[in-house]
Order: structure tokens, then C-alpha cells, then sequence
């Protein structure tokens, strides 16, 4: 690998707790410079097993890991300044307010920006004399994420950014994130929401039971997956009318009613048959909805997979 290009260098790398439990079973990957990489998977998967071995809060039990050229254990006081870190629970103080909360934590990081840019940067800066008792589950995350940019770092580590967030905050929070990439920031994320490491991740990994299923962009993931049409039959006409399905590239088929739903990997030449026979017929094809795979078909493929292996 590279070391001038990827940033982030994971090897073979492993994790055991007490009691011999594996939760980290052997992955490898890497982020380059500037990119945003997303950590999916189920609950146990090992997502935030990995992600706290990258921040350096833990040797790994196997394998090698490295952050900025550094093992970010053994060489913590090399990584930690040039990383910024959101856990999933941030337990600050709850009587001190918010500008008080971000002054204490400046306080501790190196060439920190002022506190009342971090909070404008999250949209809390109306808030700073507000206790962090009195804030909302989404404000907590959002000071969470504040303090993570404090240090103005090189890598962020954002584990389950938007939890707890309303609809506006998550698209904010998308966005913040999309302009730190843009500003060469390199962004490591776990999330629950597919919709969000499609929309911001340049690469992911999907994990199930401590192991990568697969790797890529979001468009090389999901291309795995077999496309969907669906539609109404019209009155007096079922599924045995349709041009040959086989022949057509159709993997499978569900009839729901006068509802056809039909899976696909050759979905431009599939729906242009379709249409081609309804337009000969004299019909209309209504709720016609022809679209690719998504990254949450994608997730429960291989998760389904996985079980039955």
C-alpha cells in the first residue's frame, strides 16, 4: 500500500475480548487521504470493536493497524493530535453549559480552533449558555461532534454520527461532513442508516460477525444485487401474457394480486421489453416502477447469505 495516499492502513486485524469471545475475525482494508469510508454491519458485527482500535483505546489481539504511518496504540501521542474522535455516548459533565463544555475541551487539544467556530460549525452556537443537561438527545450529538472538530483534524472518527437526530440535523450533519472531505479531511463512519453511508461514503465495507462481506463503492456493492420492476397487470391479462420472463434475463418473479414484481440483473433490457409488449398490446402498465438495487437490498443479501452459510 501506498503509505503517501492511504491514511488509514488496516491489516489481518483482530480483536478478542475476555473469555475468548472473537470480535474482530481477521479484516483488512484502507482509507485513502481525503475519502469518507463507511464501517456497515449488524448489532455485534464488530464495527465499533474496529473503529476503537483505530482510535488507539486498544491494542489489536492479531493483525496490524496503522493511522497517519503510526500504530495508534503504541504511538498514541503521535495519532491522537491529528484525529478527532465522536463516540457513541460523549458523558460530559451535565451542569456546565455548552460554550463551557467546548472551552474545558479546547483546553485540552492542540491548536484547537475557538469553541464558538466548532459550535457554528453544528448549528449550536445559539444554545452555548445552556446547560448539557437540558439539551436533546440530537444537541448532545451535535456537541459530541463539536468537540470532535476542535483539534481541525486530519482523520475523524464518527461512530453513529446522526443517532438521535431529527431529519434537518442528519442532512446538516451530511453536509458538514461532505465539506470537511472536500477540505481533505479523511472520515471514518459506522452508522445503523443505509441511506446515509450511500449518500456520503465514497467507499464502504459491509461486516457480519467480526468478518468483511464484501468492499467497495456503493455502485460496485450494490451491482451485486438484482434490480426490481414492478407493476399492474390490466384486467384480462396475467403473467403467462408477458414476453418469455427466462428468456428476457428475469431472475425471479412475484405476483401479488394483479401486482408483478420482477428481479433483474439486466434491467435496462427487461423494461424496455416490457414496455415494448404493453405499447403493442394497447396497455397501460400503472404503478410502473422500475429501479436498481439499493444498499439496504444490498445489506440484507449478504447478511441473508451469511446466515445460510
Amino acid at each position: 500500500m501506498d503509505t503517501n495516499t492511504n491514511v488509514i492502513e488496516v491489516t489481518d486485524l483482530r480483536r478478542v475480548y475476555g473469555g475468548g469471545f472473537e470480535a474482530v475475525r481477521g479484516i483488512s482494508f484502507s482509507v485513502a487521504r481525503g475519502e469518507v469510508f463507511a464501517l456497515l454491519g449488524t448489532n455485534g458485527a464488530g464495527k465499533t470493536s474496529t473503529v476503537e482500535l483505530l482510535e488507539g483505546l486498544a491494542p489489536p489481539a492479531g493483525g496490524r493497524v496503522r493511522v497517519l504511518g503510526h500504530d495508534p496504540y503504541a504511538e498514541r501521542a503521535a495519532v491522537r493530535p491529528r484525529t478527532g474522535v465522536m463516540l457513541q455516548e460523549g458523558g460530559f459533565p451535565s451542569e456546565l453549559t455548552v460554550a463551557e463544555t467546548a472551552r474545558m475541551w479546547a483546553g485540552c487539544v492542540s491548536g484547537a480552533r475557538p469553541p464558538v467556530e466548532a459550535l457554528e460549525l453544528v448549528g449550536l452556537a445559539r444554545r452555548s449558555d445552556v446547560r448539557v443537561k437540558q439539551l436533546s438527545g440530537g444537541e448532545r450529538r451535535r456537541l459530541d461532534l463539536a468537540l470532535a472538530l476542535l483539534g481541525r483534524p486530519e482523520v475523524l472518527f464518527l461512530d453513529e454520527p446522526t443517532t438521535g437526530l431529527d431529519a434537518e440535523g442528519r442532512r446538516d450533519t451530511w453536509e458538514l461532513v461532505r465539506a470537511l472531505r472536500d477540505g481533505g479531511t479523511t472520515v471514518l463512519l459506522t452508522t445503523h442508516y443505509l441511506e446515509e453511508a450511500e449518500g456520503l461514503a465514497d467507499r464502504l465495507a459491509i461486516l457480519h460477525e467480526g468478518r468483511i462481506a464484501v468492499t467497495g463503492t456503493p455502485a460496485e456493492v450494490t451491482a451485486g444485487q438484482p434490480s426490481r420492476i414492478s407493476f399492474e397487470l390490466p384486467q384480462g391479462y396475467f403473467v403467462g401474457d408477458l414476453p418469455p420472463l427466462g428468456e428476457l434475463g428475469v431472475l425471479s418473479h412475484e405476483v401479488d394480486g394483479r401486482v408483478v414484481r420482477l428481479r433483474t440483473r439486466e434491467l435496462q433490457r427487461v423494461a424496455t421489453e416490457v414496455l415494448v409488449w404493453a405499447s403493442t398490446a394497447g396497455v397501460e402498465l400503472r404503478g410502473l416502477d422500475v429501479r436498481s438495487a439499493s444498499l439496504e437490498e444490498a445489506f440484507l443479501g449478504i447478511a441473508a447469505q451469511e446466515v445460510r452459510a
